[in-house]
């Protein structure tokens, strides 16, 4: 495996690095709080800016990855406090909605928070080894991804647990899927020159149905303690297998942090509400490292930072790179304690349908923003498909069909 080792940072570059990735880490905190908002459209804005930036393309790439670590840290705050969803509902929701309707949003943050720490320090040194064995392995994988993609979104749907829930997969597959076909190849117009079709599709997919769902609930309950129910042995091994599973989305293309942190449930036992949030976390934040490696050693980006990151020409230098990701992990941490917590407590206290519409609103405003009144009709659109699962009890994965069989095809 090939990569741009530096020559040592000076005084004077050391400064110049930790402005960068702070500033990043101020835009990944905002990409994370900000529902619609993600990592990749700043990463965008500052690949179309990097031109006019005064600074080396090394510490602009800093700042991407900064602010895609941040964000994977703090998305779990709007995710949790928005679109919690009527108590009758609980059997069906999120499983970190579930947590939040029992009054342990806080436990839910922290949990989240360690998933997602345990992520990086697990991914930086198996990644060395995992790339190794992938970059082995990508060359047979590549020539049969069709099958491979096709057995996932098989698996996703034979594995609802009730027919009808199976009917609901096939059906969020195949509609999803169709959209994605027609959809992400369609150019964006919007205002701001940081957005692609899958800005629309998954605010519609993923995030307006969930807000729609949720204006029949009553919004966040009180909250109790932050105290942490589980073993640290058992938050050490959900993360452990977050992050494994992690490396299929560092390394694959289509595969979600939802699907891979399904698949690290196989193996831990007893598996709950509380393993989910802990893998959901640690396979996103792991996709971070695992995807820089990945563009390290097999010079394909994975993620939209990381696209962003190619086209502006920055140097793959590993160690100013990871040092970047590590500094944004540790403040994003405390991040996630010091904002999280005054989220759920400002939330709970607002009106749940006129929050849940006013985002909505907000979302079209975005999207209007990015991909211009195009981006708008897909919204629409996958807000219908996306309000599927719920209707049949399927799983939200199964709208994965977006990326999988386009992919696939």
């Amino acid at each position: 495996m090939g990569t741009g080792l530096g020559v040592g940072l000076t005084p004077a570059t050391t400064v110049t690095t930790l402005v960068f990735v702070f500033g990043g880490i101020a835009l990944g905190t905002l990409s994370g709080l900000v529902p619609g908002l993600h990592a990749n459209n700043f990463a965008l804005l500052l690949a179309g800016l990097a031109p006019g930036i005064p600074a080396q393309p090394l510490y602009v790439g800093a700042a991407m990855l900064a602010a895609g670590v941040t964000h994977t840290f703090l998305d779990v705050v709007p995710a949790l406090a928005l679109g919690v969803p009527d108590p009758a509902m609980a059997p069906t929701a999120l499983p970190g909605h579930k947590l939040v309707l029992q009054g342990r949003g806080r436990e839910a943050l922290r949990l989240s928070a360690l998933g997602s720490a345990l992520a990086v320090a697990f991914a930086v040194p198996l990644a060395v080894p995992v790339t190794a064995a992938m970059e082995r392995a990508y060359p047979t994988i590549a020539a049969n991804l069709s099958l491979f993609l096709g057995a996932v979104a098989l698996l996703l749907v034979v594995t609802e647990r009730t027919t009808l829930a199976r009917i609901g997969g096939a059906l969020s597959l195949l509609s999803s899927g169709a959209l994605g076909l027609l959809t992400l190849d369609v150019p964006a117009d919007g205002v701001l020159p940081a957005g692609d079709m899958l800005a629309p599709l998954f605010a519609g997919l993923f995030g307006a149905p969930i807000l729609i769902e949720a204006l029949r609930g009553e919004g966040v309950p009180p909250q109790g303690d932050d105290r942490i129910t589980t073993s640290r042995g058992f938050v050490c091994r959900v993360a452990l297998a977050g992050t494994l599973c992690g490396a299929f989305v560092g390394y694959l293309p289509g595969i979600s942090a939802a699907i891979a942190a399904g698949a690290a449930m196989v193996f831990v036992p007893s598996a709950g509400p509380r393993a989910f949030v802990v893998a959901t976390s640690g396979v996103s934040t792991a996709n971070t490292v695992f995807a820089l490696f990945a563009l390290v050693a097999l010079g394909t980006p994975r993620t939209g930072v990381l696209v962003a990151l190619e086209g502006t020409g920055v140097p793959l230098d590993l160690p100013v790179l990871l040092g970047s990701v590590a500094i944004a992990a540790a403040v994003a941490f405390v991040l996630v304690l010091r904002v999280g917590d005054w989220y759920l407590d400002v939330v709970g206290s607002a009106d749940n349908v006129r929050l849940s519409l006013g985002v909505l609103v907000f979302l079209c405003v975005l999207v209007v923003a990015f991909t211009g009144v195009v981006g708008l009709g897909v919204f629409f659109a996958s807000t219908l498909v996306g309000l599927i699962p719920a209707r049949f009890g399927s799983r939200r994965m199964t709208l994965m069909g977006v990326l999988l069989l386009p992919l696939a095809l």
